[in-house]
């Protein structure tokens, strides 16, 4: 394979890397149909605004779970089938959607829609298979931060498609333009793609039902690491319950706590029983890796696009509620955030594939925690170009980080790279929900402070607990033999 990326070149790994880009943008074009038709959707259906929060809510519930699965099921069926399956699927979810005539039925489609954000996972582990070490950083760098522009497709191109085509029904027909191109795409993508390249093994994990982890402590170090997961869901429900926005009862939300306590035993349980051997005998040395990688990653990602998620949905408001500005000035001012992924994302992955994985976490999380907790001190008397300049600063290094993040991932276990990618994408989600949950109850100051403190947390972490990947895994063929798999 060539050290340079011919991005114009549609051969080989560069075609990969597009068909599945784009495959992640419209999954993402789906996950956020919704957000750009809001206001037509809730004059049709007369919604207040807590029914608006409660599908706002429901669109992200679901991908937390989904992400953790998803990427257990990418390890042992592949990514070709899976996203194939991921955009059909989603294509029925969104004509429900479109075609909702209740309150409920958009409530429950918007809920089931969450599970197409998972896609993200699969395209992880198929970059994964298709670059080398040396070229991973930037091929998912390009994956994650071009695909991410789905959203801001769906902003651009859905309320323009229902205008053109006018009518009551107008939205409908955009949405439902979303599902058929991501029908017909999903059939595109399995005829078109291989989980690896020609003559290449498909690693699968050797047992189903959790990550497979080499020792006690890191056995210990998972469960803990699965909590927050659960808590995110808790917290979910506690928002929509009658302490929240009232929108379940008691009776529903206590049922909805046990039942995710019992799914956590239950999780647990699988993991401890995937991991049973490691009880009995030791690891060998060969075969080993630390789960310690996996969890800085998760916190990692959990500030990176937690943060991102949080401002994309929070900086309108910011901008009209503090500087007093109209809100089609404050939407173009916060467009500018998240149309950076397109650069920093791939910028933050090729730098870690130049000077190092960890070197480029610890220069990308100095610069996030500084520039978040610049933007703390953020008053009315500050000039907006101003601001504005301090969010795009926060965004480059927070992007850069997801991209540094994921430049990382397929590195730590070749045949569980979907396990792994799916842990840290949930985080990710566990991280937004945290930081606006956190808004809810202070200034927009302190949260950026929250963001800019956690970040510093997180960098000391890296310092103490995280190490460059060197050298080769190793991985069993199914005839028993060893093959190696270069990490530097």
């Amino acid at each position: 394979m060539s050290q340079k990326l011919n991005l114009l070149s549609f051969k080989g790994n560069i075609r990969i890397l597009h068909t599945t880009w784009f495959a992640f943008f419209i999954s993402f074009m789906v996950w956020f149909n919704h957000a750009p038709l809001m206001s037509v959707i809730r004059d049709v259906f007369n919604l207040t605004a807590q029914e608006v929060s409660v599908l706002l809510i429901l669109n992200v519930a679901l991908t937390i779970p989904a992400r953790i699965i998803v990427g257990m099921m990418v390890d042992s069926f592949g990514p070709r089938r899976m996203f194939s399956g991921i955009l059909i699927f989603s294509s029925f979810l969104c004509l429900f959607f479109a075609w909702a005539q209740t309150f409920e039925q958009l409530a429950l489609a918007r809920f089931l829609l969450g599970f197409v954000g998972a896609g993200f996972v699969v395209g992880i582990r198929m970059i994964g298979e298709w670059f080398p070490a040396r070229q991973t950083g930037i091929a998912q760098g390009i994956y994650g931060g071009w695909g991410n522009f789905g959203s801001a497709g769906s902003a651009m191109a859905l309320p323009a498609l229902a205008l053109w085509i006018g009518g009551e029904d107008g939205w409908r027909y955009a949405l439902t333009a979303t599902a058929v191109i991501a029908f017909f795409y999903g059939i595109f993508y399995y005829l078109s793609v291989t989980d690896t390249p020609k003559g290449s093994t498909y690693f699968k994990p050797k047992k189903v039902g959790g990550m497979e982890v080499t020792s006690k402590l890191d056995l210990t170090l998972y469960l803990i690491m699965s909590m927050p997961i659960y808590g995110a869901l808790a917290l979910l429900t506690w928002k929509l319950s009658p302490k929240g926005m009232g929108w379940l009862n008691e009776q529903v939300v206590i049922i909805t706590y046990a039942s995710i306590a019992i799914v956590y035993l239950y999780q647990a349980m699988h993991i401890i029983k995937v991991n049973k051997d490691i009880f009995s005998k030791e690891v060998p040395d060969l075969f080993r890796y630390q789960f310690k990688q996996v969890a800085i990653l998760d916190l990692a990602y959990m500030v990176t696009f937690g943060s991102e998620l949080a401002l994309v949905s929070m900086l309108p408001l910011f901008y009209i509620d503090m500087f007093g500005l109209s809100p089609v000035t404050a939407g173009l001012l916060a467009a500018i955030y998240p149309v950076m992924n397109l650069i920093a994302r791939p910028g933050g992955g090729m730098m870690s594939d130049k000077i190092g994985r960890k070197k480029s976490l610890v220069i990308l999380f100095s610069g996030i925690s500084v520039t978040f907790l610049l933007l703390g001190q953020v008053s009315e008397t500050w000039a907006v170009p101003l601001v504005v300049a301090c969010t795009i600063l926060c965004g480059l290094f927070s992007k850069g980080g997801s991209g540094a993040v994921y430049a990382m991932v397929p590195l730590i276990q070749r045949r569980m790279t979907g396990q792994v990618a799916g842990m840290v994408g949930a985080y990710g989600n566990v991280g937004g929900l945290i930081f606006l949950t956190v808004l809810s109850f202070v200034s927009p100051q302190v949260f950026f402070m929250v963001i800019g403190g956690t970040a510093a947390t997180v960098l000391l972490f890296m310092f103490i607990f995280l190490e460059e990947p060197k050298g080769q895994t190793a991985e069993v063929l199914e005839d028993g033999t060893v093959e190696l798999i270069d990490v530097t």
